[in-house]
C-alpha cells in the first residue's frame, strides 16, 4: 500500500529508483561534452583514486566530480529539497552520501590531487562552468 504521500505503489517505487544510475548521467554527459569542446583530455571513473571520480586528468593531478544536487545534498539549492515521505530513510541516507563524499575528497586531496566539484544546477549556465574548468585545469594554485 503506498503512503498517503507517495503517488505510486512500493512495486512502481522500487522500479523507478532502480533507474537511477551512478554514472553515465545526465549532468555527467554534459560536462563531458564540455570537457571535449575544450580539447581536454581525462580518464573516466577513475579507480586509482577514492570514491573514483568522474573525470580524473592524472599528468596535472586534477579531478572533476559531477554531483547531483538531490543525491550529495547542495546546501541552499531548490534540486536538494527533502522528499516529505520516508524521512526516517532519506535523511540518514543523503547525509550519508554527503559524509562519504567529504570523506573521499579529503583522501583525494591527501594524496596531492586537486578537486572541483560541479553541481548540477551549475550546468543550466554552460559558459560559467566552461570558463571554471578552463580555471581548473589551467592553473596550478591549490583550491
Amino acid at each position: 500500500m503506498p503512503s498517503p504521500i507517495d503517488t505510486l505503489s512500493p512495486e512502481a517505487r522500487s522500479e523507478r529508483m532502480s533507474l537511477v544510475k551512478g554514472r553515465d548521467t545526465k549532468p555527467e554527459r554534459r560536462v563531458r561534452e564540455i570537457l571535449k569542446k575544450l580539447g581536454y583530455r581525462y580518464r573516466l571513473q577513475y579507480s586509482r583514486l577514492p570514491g573514483k571520480p568522474d573525470f580524473a586528468f592524472p599528468a596535472k593531478r586534477k579531478a572533476i566530480l559531477v554531483h547531483g544536487c538531490f543525491w550529495h545534498r547542495h546546501e541552499n539549492c531548490s534540486l536538494a529539497r527533502l522528499p516529505k515521505g520516508r524521512q526516517d530513510f532519506w535523511i540518514p541516507k543523503l547525509e550519508g552520501n554527503k559524509k562519504r563524499d567529504l570523506e573521499h575528497q579529503d583522501k583525494v586531496k591527501q594524496m596531492g590531487w586537486q578537486i572541483l566539484v560541479i553541481w548540477e544546477c551549475e550546468l543550466s549556465n554552460q559558459p560559467s562552468v566552461e570558463s571554471k574548468i578552463k580555471h581548473f585545469l589551467e592553473n596550478y594554485e591549490i583550491n
